[in-house]
């Protein structure tokens, strides 16, 4: 597959990356479909929140969301509303930790978790014909090194990752070395220490909080709860082990990777041009703009370029 030239050319005012981040999030939430809930029990004792768009159709998307995201969030609800008026089924997903109510083991989700969309896959895949699977961000990387590192479910026919950390290493020191990215990286961190000062509560002995408020950088946190809840030495192991790019060469399926060139969370290792022409399944599309899962082309459209410019990429 040739590294595709993108068609994506905002207004002017639109250009930047870091407006095309964090507008949407400031745009008014226009879909608010109503949602089936499931919960699927896992062997090791904890769950998985699963939501529904059902309309007996014989096709299925699957949706993983970002850091730090649910299914709920705006990008989620924006793209299953632009599937199914294309008459597709949509299954959104919490990763562990994410949802309503936080998940019943010391360890969460992270960002090379496979093998969960890997239990949701199997769980979903039964009822259709045609799945796709479709992630952003942390999502997208989880969907690409499910997608490589094993052949995937027969049911799976193509797939996109949007704004996607393929290089998890690179992407991290983005994130803790630029100034431009603290308001980025500060949010990201808040929220994180919140979910291990409540999981100290609820297991003690298991988690050592001490300065914990202190800690300022991806690096510092990956290295003191990521890696080890989580199995991995430390944060360098864990980003080698958890990233995309080393199975992208085994992808077979036709995958779409869509990153902006102007994603402030990303680095120049997650736009593997050299990987991507040489690839029979995988197209990388690197607009110039777009911001970290932005894709804003106007104020006024119900739905964003990227969920157009996916939607016409599984047709």
């Amino acid at each position: 597959m040739p590294v595709i030239a993108s068609q994506f050319h905002p207004p002017f005012l639109l250009r930047n990356g870091h407006l095309q981040t964090i507008l949407p999030a400031l745009l008014p939430q226009r879909h608010h479909h109503v949602r089936e809930h499931e919960r699927l029990e896992l062997d090791d004792g904890d769950f998985l929140d699963l939501y529904w768009l059902r309309s007996n159709h014989r096709r299925l998307a699957i949706l993983s969301h970002g850091l730090e995201g649910n299914a709920d969030a705006l990008y989620i609800r924006s793209m299953s509303a632009a599937l199914k008026a294309d008459h597709w089924d949509v299954l959104s997903w919490d990763f562990r930790g994410c949802g309503a109510e936080t998940n019943r083991l010391v360890r969460s989700y992270h960002s090379g978790e496979s093998n969960d969309l890997r239990l949701v896959i199997n769980h979903a895949a039964k009822n259709y014909e045609e799945v796709v699977l479709i992630g952003f961000s942390l999502g997208g990387n989880i969907t690409l090194k499910y997608l490589g590192e094993a052949p995937p479910h027969p049911a799976v026919k193509s797939a996109a990752a949007i704004s996607a950390p393929v290089d998890l290493a690179s992407c991290a020191k983005v994130l803790d070395k630029l100034g431009s990215n603290r308001l980025y990286l500060h949010r990201f961190l808040r929220t994180l220490i919140a979910k291990i000062e409540l999981k100290a509560r609820r297991f003690p002995g298991k988690l050592d909080t001490t300065n914990i408020r202190a800690i300022r950088s991806f690096q510092e946190f990956d290295d003191r709860y990521t890696a080890p809840l989580h199995g991995f030495n430390d944060a360098e192991d864990y980003w080698a082990k958890a990233s995309s790019r080393p199975h992208l060469h085994k992808i077979n399926v036709p995958t779409l990777l869509l990153n902006a060139r102007n994603d402030p969370f990303l680095s120049e290792e997650s736009f593997p041009h050299e990987i991507a022409e040489a690839h029979e399944w995988l197209s990388l599309e690197a607009p110039s703009s777009g911001g970290h899962v932005g894709f804003l082309d106007g104020l006024g459209s119900d739905h964003n370029w990227a969920e157009r410019r996916v939607i016409q990429y599984l047709r």
